[in-house]
């Protein structure tokens, strides 16, 4: 159960920095990639918290 719960973290933070990588990459203006990245770190954490039985 521990170890599952583990690697579905681990892999939500791997998800979230490849997406932040992939937004990095965007050819869009300074001030929507800083929107879409705090869009993105919020369904991260969220997501987080979920796997941590918070919601």
């Amino acid at each position: 159960m521990a170890l599952s719960m583990l690697i579905s973290l681990l892999i939500t933070v791997l998800v979230i920095v490849l997406v932040l990588y992939l937004v990095e990459r965007l050819p869009i203006d300074g001030r929507t990639k800083q929107l879409v990245q705090i869009v993105v770190i919020i369904i991260g954490i969220v997501s987080l918290l979920k796997y941590l039985a918070v919601f």
